[in-house]
């Protein structure tokens, strides 16, 4: 199964570090990486995605616009099984506290550790696959 992972950020340097790092994945077909640099770009590719498997999303929590911690229940209600997990460089109690309130699957602090990150979204891909 060909698992979509959509990385939502406003930087644009974010989606030239995610495909390095999962260029792997991407060449075996084990992953296609969708990006989205904002909040309204980010519900399109939803919509856009409708039963596809977008399994996880990964949000940015500061970005222009909408905050990924503003943006996160509007995605819950659009999609309330989609794992999504928050990132950001500030892992503050009252952060990561709020994030999880609002239906945050996991909170990753930055810099990001890909290693652990791509673990977790292989177990939340089979996991999708076994249901």
């Amino acid at each position: 199964m060909n698992t979509i992972v959509l990385i939502v950020d406003g930087e644009p340097d974010v989606e030239a570090l995610f495909r390095q790092q999962f260029r792997r994945e991407m060449r075996q077909g084990v992953y296609t990486l969708d990006f989205a640099t904002s909040d309204e770009a980010a519900l399109t590719k939803l919509d856009d995605h409708t039963g596809k498997s977008i399994i996880p999303l990964l949000s940015d929590i500061n970005m222009p616009g909408m905050t990924g911690l503003d943006l996160l229940p509007v995605v819950k209600q659009r999609r309330p099984e989609l794992p999504v997990f928050m990132i950001s460089a500030y892992g503050d109690n009252t952060t990561v506290a709020t994030a999880l309130a609002r239906g945050a699957s996991k909170f990753v602090t930055k810099p990001v550790d890909f290693p652990e990150l791509k673990q977790e979204v292989a177990v939340i891909a089979q996991q999708a696959g076994s249901t």
